[in-house]
């Protein structure tokens, strides 16, 4: 039995990428385990020529996901930026497995993260016992996949302190990394290249300076264009994810799904779906992923705490925390979208008194 919570893209996805290895026929870059026609295919899925079905790990415009395979071909680096929720980080992964194999060469950007984690560090213990030498050095991320051919990946790249950001400028013009202490150097391999994830909408961000934003294509990841889309990718995601967690319940209804992306839809639009009353927005972002975590959070109660198949007063209690970031402010505007919207539809008249026993 496999007892890992989360598999790498890599070993969860491993029998796809193999089945799409065996058909790829096109040119590869070097270095790269697939062609970009089969990491496209692998990202946005379809059924292959010896009829294996390839299940979509981002379900959106095709173009986006060309532009993004397309620049990693390139010597320019990957920015994947939008608000959260809109699969940066998921799409980032799944490139990195599909290309190089290998999605574990990440760095979490955080207001901590320093110039060492970004280019390399030391054990100090044997730097004091011998001095400086490349037993004693300890390699970043960034550095490893230089010297592999691979794709290396940084996260929330924005919350990184601007000068460290900075450190990155002579790694992606120059392709290397000059180790002083060691009179030394580090050159990438064919095949190296860099996905960087940002969040344009989050508190604490640190511009990137111009200098760093011209070694980068910028691909803006939307948030999903109709109603229609968004249910598609969260009753996918929650089907798997349940799945994973291996929850006793139902797959979930899918007007029950249907119910909480209309209303995050029209509260991050600001105006009802029929474009008859506006709304009031509140202070979180009501992302595609928060959506996702209500019906997933509806689903263990609906397993654990009842028969298994999801009800409105499942979901109430995620609908409640998803909408209340703000205790005043956000209170204020998910009343009156209850009392002016939710109130008035026929059909919603259980998930209205559930999340009104709520409060």
């Amino acid at each position: 039995m496999n007892l890992i919570v989360r598999e790498h893209a890599e070993q969860q996805f491993a029998e796809e990428l193999a089945e799409l290895a065996k058909v790829d026929t096109r040119p590869r870059p070097p270095n790269w385990k697939l062609s970009p026609w089969a990491v496209t295919t692998y990202i946005l899925g379809g059924e292959l020529e010896n009829g294996f079905t390839i299940t979509p790990k981002y379900i959106g415009s095709r173009r986006i996901i060309e532009v993004a395979v397309a620049t990693l071909a390139t010597d320019r680096a990957l920015l994947l930026l939008g608000v959260p929720g809109t699969a940066k980080s998921w799409v980032s992964e799944h490139l990195a497995a599909a290309i190089s194999g290998d999605s574990t060469l990440l760095i979490q950007g955080t207001a901590g993260t320093s110039e060492e984690t970004i280019r390399y560090g030391w054990n100090y213990a044997r730097l004091l016992a011998e001095g400086p030498s490349e037993k004693a050095l300890v390699p970043s991320p960034i550095m490893i996949a230089m010297q592999r051919g691979k794709l290396a990946r940084v996260e929330e790249l924005t919350r990184i302190p601007s000068e460290v950001q900075d450190t990155l400028i002579s790694i992606l013009s120059e392709k290397t990394l000059p180790i002083p202490e060691l009179g030394s150097e580090v050159q990438a391999v064919k095949g190296f290249n860099l996905i960087a994830t940002a969040n344009n909408r989050d508190k604490g961000v640190n511009d990137l300076s111009s200098a760093l934003r011209r070694r980068f294509n910028t691909v803006v990841m939307p948030l999903p264009a109709t109603l229609e889309e968004e249910v598609e990718i969260v009753r996918y995601r929650t089907e798997a994810l349940g799945r994973a967690l291996e929850l006793p319940a139902e797959p979930p209804a899918l007007e029950e799904i249907r119910r909480i992306v209309t209303i995050f839809r029209e509260l991050r639009a600001g105006m009802t779906a029929d474009g008859k009353s506006r709304l009031k927005s509140p202070s979180g972002t009501l992302s595609t992923a928060e959506a996702i975590s209500v019906v997933i959070n509806g689903l263990a109660l609906a397993a654990h705490f009842s028969d298994g198949k999801l009800r409105a007063g499942d979901v109430a209690a995620g609908l409640v925390g998803a909408v209340i970031k703000d205790p005043l402010q956000d209170r204020i505007v998910w009343q009156e979208y209850l009392e002016t919207v939710a109130k008035e539809r026929k059909d919603w008249k259980d998930l209205y008194r559930a999340c009104k026993e709520m409060e």
